[in-house]
């Protein structure tokens, strides 16, 4: 494959994710949409006309006619899907979570290990403009508290708030502490749904960090904030509102009135367009993704010990 041609990429379960995930590979120059899938003909059929591609009902007929896929289908199917691409020996944009359990996460890893095959998983905050600028001012964080808050919507409700929408924080995290869980604590409710709405982790690494996290798919306004403790400084992150604030500690001999406070621009950016493009490079390239199956695996084993003692 040529540095200037195509890659051939194919997007199963065009809902609301999927037809975002199509809409973004159709703009790239990197890729030239195939198909689109979905069980839903109806579905299928209005995404595929207007991108102007094939609408398809079953995803195995993407096999032979594709180089890699997003799949975007609901979680229980995750493991399924794509461990029938990567056993045919194409690569996989997951979204998250990889898997609905612990043992099918594994599975994929293993799979895309054997074959040799990109696996990346769409945990979407790792390419978040905010995030992105301040990888290198957070550094070993001693605590980190995070409130992800959202109205209730039924996508997602398949699997508990954990799986919904904690495990973007806990990826997070996870790629920022890197050092092994040892104990979590957790507590959660169900409001709307008969699994967990409202959660809160309490999460202590073996560095001695702890990290405190709440999310909600039940509440009146949508709040997306991750505040950083460390040695040198308190960082504070708005996802939604693209703010961020350095609070850095002084020299030993100043007083608390010497705090400098850093207000940080972030620039608009498109995280989807981003992850999407740098799958597309790790497919071309054959590099590790930024969020390997690898990274998505530690998320779900993190998310899983607190799914289990809610």
């Amino acid at each position: 494959m040529t540095g200037r041609e195509k890659i051939p990429v194919g997007i199963v379960g065009v809902g609301y994710a999927g037809r975002l995930h199509a809409e973004k590979y159709a703009a790239s120059e990197k890729a030239e949409v195939v198909g689109v899938v979905d069980i839903d003909r109806e579905r299928a059929v209005q995404v595929g006309q207007k991108l102007g591609v094939v609408s398809l009902t079953d995803y195995r007929e993407l096999f032979g006619r594709v180089r890699c896929v997003s799949v975007a289908v609901p979680t229980r199917l995750h493991y399924e899907v794509s461990r029938d691409f990567l056993a045919a020996g194409i690569d996989v944009l997951v979204e998250k979570p990889m898997a609905a359990s612990l043992e099918e996460g594994r599975l994929l890893v293993e799979l895309a290990r054997e074959k040799k095959l990109v696996l990346q998983v769409g945990h979407l905050e790792r390419f978040n403009p905010a995030i992105r600028r301040l990888e290198g001012v957070i550094r070993e964080p001693k605590f980190v508290e995070c409130h992800r808050l959202a109205p209730f919507v039924e996508r997602g409700t398949d699997v508990d708030v954990v799986f919904d929408l904690m495990i973007h924080d806990i990826d997070v995290i996870a790629s920022l502490v890197r050092s092994p869980v040892r104990r979590v604590e957790a507590v959660g409710v169900p409001v709307l749904t008969d699994k967990p709405d409202i959660a809160n982790a309490r999460i202590t690494f073996s560095n001695g960090c702890i990290a405190n996290v709440t999310s909600s798919r039940v509440s009146m306004k949508r709040e997306r904030k991750i505040r950083f403790f460390q040695a040198d400084a308190y960082i504070s992150i708005d996802y939604d509102q693209k703010r961020a604030q350095i609070y850095r500690k002084p020299a030993r001999d100043a007083g608390w009135q010497d705090i400098r406070v850093e207000a940080i621009e972030i620039k608009d950016g498109d995280a989807l367009a981003d992850e999407i493009d740098s799958f597309l490079d790790s497919v071309r390239t054959r590099g590790l993704p930024l969020v390997s199956g690898e990274e998505g695996l530690r998320a779900l084993e993190i998310a899983t010990m607190i799914s289990e003692r809610l």
